[in-house]
């Protein structure tokens, strides 16, 4: 029983965590522009799943879905094979292959990408175009 508390507490906490986000980030953003990332294929990958499980992406994109028809936002949901992280959001070159590893590159313009932060400036302008 013990366990099965604080469990409980856990789950409960997370909940509220994305309730909060979710809330806040369709309050102030007129259009979000996600992944569209398959959860059930990405958790297969047992070096990933325990992080993706706990990061509740599912229940987030959920979220975030319900809440942008709540409040008369758009959700856009940008395709899971766009290049995100492989295209330099300052020229538009694709770069052929990227390891997983690999966290930082530099485009052939000389621009300088952090992997995380060129994959989202990609996804927004893709989401933005969708719409």
């Amino acid at each position: 029983m013990k366990v099965a508390r604080v469990h409980a507490r856990i789950t409960d906490r997370r909940r509220d965590f994305l309730h909060k986000l979710t809330t806040r980030l369709v309050r102030e953003n007129q259009v979000i522009a996600v992944e569209d990332l398959t959860v059930r294929n990405l958790v297969k990958n047992h070096a990933l799943a325990r992080a993706i499980s706990d990061a509740s992406w599912r229940e987030l994109r959920t979220m975030l879905e319900y809440k942008a028809a709540w409040y008369g936002r758009d959700l856009v949901a940008v395709d899971r094979w766009f290049p995100s992280s492989r295209l330099c959001s300052a020229c538009g070159a694709l770069r052929e292959t990227m390891p997983r590893g690999v966290r930082t590159w530099q485009c052939v313009c000389g621009a300088l990408h952090d992997r995380d932060v060129n994959a989202a400036k990609n996804i927004l302008a893709a989401g933005l175009a969708e719409r």
